[in-house]
């Protein structure tokens, strides 16, 4: 079973021809909500995925709250984690441009309640062949007594390090594997500006380090990483991109749930690399998430 202790956003979206710069004004095309956070959308992707999956976070007691959880529920992730707080659900706004590029302010909102007791209880439920998953929009002191407990009852972790907070890379150090896009790796290697070259060379300097898996995720160019000494890359799809706001998240979740399920390494990463191409395809974060039919059928 895998664990999600994370955020649970509504997502507010507006699309644009293009991003504005700093300062800027532009037109909006279109208005939509959706059920988002990093926490909320990765367990989804996980359960679409075929794992059993428990959500542990936080919601409000506003009119966000229902339709933030309405397709964790619709698709059978438990539910019983999830706490109503007096403080807002939480939200993000997000302008995506004709390019399928995006921009995004996260308001915390209840999310930001989310302490040291919440991790504790999240993971004494756990059995010990359970998967912690883990992102940075909920409090980085929940995130590290997560990792912390999980490590000294020898449960399985993974962290994706985004967003991009001060605490990422002290907190990634933490987890037995870690996910991250470019930008969130260099953090994680303390070195900016790196090639192609130079990334392989800092995963597998920063594996022997701390014994660690490394994922990286590259957009079009797939995916990276170094598993038990080796470097494993794979592809995903081809295609032209709608909304990328999901795929990172729907990755994570397809990747957890392949581990889950016994998948080889390189298998899970592929299948995750699939699933987070198809989730470019169409807006929105967690309605863009593929279901397992529809990865299989790409593979």
């Amino acid at each position: 079973m895998i664990t999600v202790f994370g955020s649970i956003n509504m997502d507010l979206i507006a699309t644009t021809t293009r991003l504005p710069k700093p300062g800027e004004t532009v037109g909006g095309k279109d208005f939509s909500t959706a059920a988002g956070g990093k926490g909320a959308n990765q367990a989804l992707a996980a359960t679409r995925a075929g794992a059993r999956v428990r959500m542990v976070g936080a919601v409000g007691t506003d009119a966000f709250a229902a339709p933030a959880l309405e397709l964790l529920e619709q698709a059978g992730t438990e539910l019983s984690g999830v706490h109503k707080t007096s403080a807002p659900t939480g939200t993000a706004l997000i302008l995506v441009g004709d390019d399928g590029e995006n921009m995004i302010a996260v308001v915390p909102g209840a999310n930001g309640t989310i302490g040291k007791s919440d991790a504790q209880a999240a993971v004494d439920a756990m059995a010990q062949d359970d998967i912690l998953m883990l992102q940075l929009e909920i409090p980085a002191m929940a995130v590290e007594e997560a990792l912390s407990r999980a490590r000294d009852r020898g449960i399985t972790t993974i962290i994706n390090i985004a967003p991009l907070t001060a605490e990422a890379a002290r907190l990634g150090r933490m987890a037995n594997i870690v996910v991250a896009n470019e930008t969130e790796f260099e953090r994680l290697a303390a070195r900016d500006g790196m090639g192609a070259d130079e990334r392989e060379k800092a995963l597998l300097r920063l594996h022997e380090e701390t014994g660690q898996t490394l994922v990286v995720t590259l957009g079009a160019d797939g995916v990276i990483a170094v598993h038990q000494g080796e470097l494993v890359r794979v592809n995903g799809l081809k295609i032209v991109p709608v909304d990328t706001v999901g795929a990172g998240d729907t990755f994570c979740g397809y990747f957890a749930a392949g581990l889950d399920q016994g998948l080889a390494f390189k298998d899970a990463l592929r299948r995750a690399a699939v699933a987070g191409s198809l989730a470019c395809l169409k807006p929105g974060a967690q309605p863009s998430i593929p279901l397992s039919d529809e990865v299989a059928a790409r593979l």
